[in-house]
């Protein structure tokens, strides 16, 4: 037991230091933190719909008018899919579609209570633009509703607003973040990659490795409203781990400890008159 307590205290203490882009310091679906740390921000939070994976956060969304007899959704960034059999992230440019799979995960119904889910296709994947991954899973909503009692939350097909308070809630970490969009970015680039019209929120949200894919969840509403998905660790220009923000007259902006997330409204522009998400639909405005 000591040595098991000696190990996570390790583990926190590399994580504080893990921003949201990297993978989580810890491959492990079955990771229970809340378990051995008591700080950890759980009793503020509603955890009902969010997901756990292996090495990153989720959230089981639904869509606007979208039947309750739809196969079911989960959300996540587009860095948590692995690209291969060792893992590494897609490529700028790149983007999956309709990919068949075999992806455990756990659902929270309270913040002590979870269930096994499965996602088997990848709906749709990328990090170009946005940094957003949706898994279809083997259940439908009213299946999943019936097994574990857990409600998907909405995804808002709404532009997000400056000064929204907003909540983040990590399913890999079983916490929680309070704060508010601060405002937008033209571009954020991180090495490779380029992100448009992202979030930067305000102080509080101070997210860490493995809250990656966590909802952002307007505090009023609690309808997701966009993902989370990066943050500036060193203060370093345009690298991994430290993206830089440009605005439209190509000016650059950099700041230490600076967090974002990327917008999820376009998936609405993709949709299809049964609510399934098809690029081919005219004006879609998601990578292809």
């Amino acid at each position: 037991m000591r040595k098991l307590k000696l190990i996570s205290l390790l583990l926190l203490s590399v994580s504080v230091n893990a921003f949201a882009f990297p993978e989580a310091p810890v491959n492990d679906l079955n990771f229970r933190p809340s378990l051995i740390f008591k700080n950890l921000q759980t009793d503020t939070y509603d955890f009902e719909g969010i997901v756990k994976l292996n090495n990153c956060s989720g959230s089981l969304i639904k869509l606007e008018g979208q039947s309750n007899d739809a196969m079911a959704i989960v959300m996540t960034n587009g860095h948590c899919v692995p690209r291969g059999l060792f893992g590494g992230f897609l490529k700028p440019g790149e983007v999956w579609s309709n990919k068949a799979v075999n992806r455990r995960m756990k659902i929270f119904k309270d913040a002590e209570t979870l269930f096994n889910i499965t996602a088997t296709k990848i709906i749709y994947a990328t990090m170009t633009d946005t940094d957003m991954a949706l898994y279809e899973l083997d259940e439908t909503y009213n299946e999943i509703m019936k097994r574990t009692g857990v409600t998907a939350l909405s995804l808002s097909s709404q532009r997000p607003v400056a000064g929204t308070n907003i909540e983040i809630i990590s399913g890999y970490w079983e916490r929680g973040y309070s704060c508010a969009i601060d405002g937008f970015v033209y571009s954020l680039l991180e090495a490779d990659w380029t992100f448009t019209d992202s979030i930067r929120y305000t102080k509080g949200c101070d997210t860490i490795g493995g809250t990656s894919g966590s909802p952002i969840i307007a505090t009023a509403t609690r309808e997701v409203i966009a993902i989370n998905n990066t943050s500036n660790v060193s203060g370093e220009r345009c690298t991994m781990n430290n993206p830089c923000e440009v605005d439209s007259a190509g000016n650059y902006f950099v700041q230490k400890g600076l967090r974002y997330g990327q917008q999820t409204y376009d998936v609405y522009s993709c949709l299809t008159a049964q609510k399934e998400l098809s690029l081919e639909v005219p004006g879609c405005n998601l990578p292809k």
